[in-house]
């Protein structure tokens, strides 16, 4: 399978230099949820794997634990999500079953104790299905305030192809779903409201959300 590349749009990039301004001094670009070592989303495999109608976050990578929760006070000002290219077959699947077309965004969560998680804050849903195959960055028109220790997630009420299967059993993935409904992957769990509350039980091992944040710190 060939790795995506980045969307270079002429108008992407305008966008992009309106959308990040220069950090002042004391402050630092981070790139939440990137890691070493990058994994390519596994469709159009069969069968193709995608998120579906849940609200997810990376809970750990390897050695790497906490890899979507943010270093310091700030702000989140893009987003980025690599997409696997599924056949048409698949994708027909895919939208008769999981609510129409690919879409996804980011929410901030606000974390509580067993596993609770608050959404502060969340972009736009945005249409996938033009960059499925590439690495796509969304800037924000309005940046997500962030706090120390807060989660970035990937909220995605229908379906997404953005799932890296085959990782070892050291690398695994939370959902917004109920303990005792992890294989329920039919129901809506999204967050999708701002102040929503929703328990993260569920566990999926050997798999990677393959999406990351670009966070501004505070100066």
């Amino acid at each position: 399978m060939r790795f995506p590349t980045r969307t270079t749009l002429t108008l992407l990039a305008f966008v992009v230099s309106v959308a990040l301004p220069a950090a002042p001094a004391a402050a630092r670009i981070v790139e939440i949820g990137k890691t070493a070592t990058e994994q390519p989303p596994s469709c159009p495999s069969n069968p193709c794997q995608a998120v579906s109608r849940t609200t997810g976050y990376q809970a750990k990578v390897g050695a790497d634990r906490g890899i979507f929760v943010a270093p310091a006070d700030g702000k989140i000002v893009a987003w980025s999500i690599s997409l696997g290219k599924p056949g048409t077959q698949q994708v027909e699947f895919f939208e008769r079953n999981y609510g129409g077309d690919a879409k996804a965004g980011i929410s901030v969560l606000k974390p509580g104790t067993k596993l609770f998680g608050r959404v502060t804050g969340q972009s736009p849903i945005r249409n996938l299905e033009p960059y499925f195959g590439q690495t796509v960055q969304f800037p924000l028109g309005r940046a997500l305030n962030v706090k120390k220790g807060y989660l970035v997630a990937l909220t995605v009420p229908s379906w997404a192809p953005a799932l890296a299967l085959g990782m070892g059993n050291d690398t695994s993935w939370r959902a917004s779903r109920r303990g005792g409904r992890c294989a329920d992957t039919d129901g809506q769990t999204a967050q999708l409201r701002l102040k929503s509350l929703a328990q993260y039980r569920c566990l999926y091992r050997t798999a990677r959300l393959t999406y990351s944040a670009t966070l501004i710190t505070n100066p």
